[in-house]
């Protein structure tokens, strides 16, 4: 039963989302043919239009860019927090019709690790005696394929590992960003979502510059509740983009 890490994956995306970004919000202005339209919008400084178009609020025009992600190593506790969000498509690893027989993969939180190697060590005994659970049920439900597996599951752990292929579109993941980048949200899903970012700012930078935590560009909307790193998280976010403008 081994643990596993994090790992996301930007396995597709909009070809050139922001000059779509662009073409839908010109369109919605211009008039003329649409042969015009399109080499206005090919030969126009489009980051600056699309940045120009986003600060008015046409965020409409965002839902026409989509991305696609393939996540690994992450647990069905991150799994409930991320089909919350509904404007997207998930496809899920079954725990139904993919059996845990040789162990199920899991995920130790930092704060249990951060608590030394006995601490992880009664852990990994716990995932152990779980495992030892999970075929018990089978045995007992007659080791019949996904029949027996839907119920034996029941025992397995918040911690299980799984899979997910999920997409959304540009403005649904600029909300996502904003929600799970924000340092009061769950460390995992944090993690994940950072990831995430770092994978479609490079793809579409006009589109993701400031996007997250609302801190980034704006007070923090937390209140009272708020982390108090403000400063922090916008010198973290202006190093990355200092970074990535030195490599282009």
């Amino acid at each position: 039963m081994p643990e596993r890490s994090l790992r996301v994956q930007l396995v597709r995306h909009t070809d050139n989302p922001q000059e779509l970004v662009a073409l839908g919000a010109r369109l919605c202005y211009a008039g003329g043919t649409l042969d015009s339209l399109v080499e206005k919008i090919s030969g126009q400084d489009q980051q600056a239009f699309v940045q120009k178009v986003m600060g008015m609020g046409h965020d409409s025009v965002l839902e026409h860019a989509s991305f696609t992600f393939l996540v690994e190593g992450v647990s069905r506790v991150l799994l409930a927090q991320l089909t919350r969000h509904r404007i997207a498509s998930f496809s899920v690893q079954s725990q139904r019709y993919v059996s845990y027989q040789s162990g199920f993969g899991y995920i130790v939180p930092p704060a249990i690790r951060a608590l030394g190697e006995d601490a992880v060590r009664e852990y990994n005994d716990q995932m152990a005696q779980m495992q030892q659970w999970y075929e018990g049920w089978q045995q007992k439900l007659g080791n019949a394929g996904e029949k027996s597996n839907e119920d034996a599951r029941f025992v397995l752990p918040g911690a299980c590992e799984t899979r997910v292929l999920f997409t959304m579109n540009a403005r649904e993941l600029r909300h996502f960003f904003a929600l799970r980048m924000c340092n009061r949200a769950q460390w995992e899903i944090r993690a994940m979502a950072q990831q995430m970012f770092e994978k479609v700012y490079p793809v579409a930078p006009a589109l993701f510059a400031d996007a997250g935590p609302g801190c980034i560009s704006g007070p923090c909307p937390e209140g009272g509740r708020s982390c108090g790193k403000l400063p922090q998280v916008r010198a973290e976010r202006q190093a990355f983009l200092a970074a990535h403008q030195a490599n282009d």
